[in-house]
């Protein structure tokens, strides 16, 4: 038996990276997953990978009416959702004298209030002694420069996760952030670091963990099914820091 036998999961986010590691674990564990994202391509291409028991759908979680379209297709499917996973995030990295009105709010539309409406709108759905995961980041603990607006979305995360898990309690439902550290993922490059720099930054990043080495999206996806399912049955409002070491020693 899995340990996910039975249950139905939408995860935000989950065509590339912790996202789509995520999918094929809960996959595995005997989970049916929805998945989100931008871009059909690599949608299709997860779909693909994961190979059963998934429903891809595209939408951009920034956007009310595709989280509604998402959850039309939950509610047609499936008719319910056990375990939320709030994933889809972007970051770039901009100086404060530099950010612009919009670099600031594409970065809150879909790192807060992305992650906001996913949950809100899952209420109706979300199976008594459901569990929401939220995706942060250590970046909240850490003073990065450049990232001063990402930080502050992950912060916020945190914040959402704490009073989530106080709003649903009557319903028996766990709210818990994971905080991962450096993963080695495609993210970056899409924060705007230039490819040929990728491989120093990494280096970088490694250097800062005391495991000496960056995290795999595997292994984020161990720790959010640790997150979900009853193997952490008596943690709500919780931050699973993984990061190696980086923000705690």
């Amino acid at each position: 038996m899995g340990k996910l036998d039975g249950k139905i999961a939408v995860i935000t986010g989950g065509s590339t990276g912790i996202g789509l590691a995520t999918a094929q674990k809960f996959v595995a564990e005997g989970a049916y997953v929805f998945i989100t994202g931008r871009r059909q391509p690599e949608l299709d291409k997860a779909k693909a990978l994961i190979g059963k028991n998934v429903t891809a759908v595209k939408g951009d979680v920034a956007k009310l009416a595709d989280l509604d379209a998402l959850y039309e297709t939950v509610a047609r499917e499936k008719g319910k959702v056990d375990i939320i996973v709030a994933n889809a995030g972007v970051g770039k990295l901009v100086a404060t004298a530099d950010a612009t009105p919009e670099h600031f709010d594409t970065t809150f539309n879909i790192n807060v209030r992305g992650t906001f409406f996913t949950v809100q709108k899952a209420l109706k759905l979300l199976s008594t002694g459901g569990t929401i995961v939220l995706v942060a980041s250590n970046a909240q603990f850490k003073g990065i420069p450049g990232f001063a607006v990402y930080s502050a979305t992950k912060a916020a995360m945190r914040s959402l996760a704490r009073t989530w898990a106080a709003e649903f309690k009557d319903r028996g439902i766990r709210v818990n952030t994971l905080s991962p550290g450096p993963i080695d993922t495609p993210i970056f490059e899409s924060v705007g670091v230039p490819a040929d720099q990728v491989e120093a930054i990494k280096q970088g990043f490694a250097s800062q963990v005391p495991l000496g080495r960056m995290g795999q999206p595997e292994e984020m996806a161990n720790a959010v099914l640790f997150l979900a399912s009853s193997d952490s049955s008596f943690s709500t409002g919780i931050d699973l820091v993984a990061d190696g070491g980086m923000t705690q020693v």
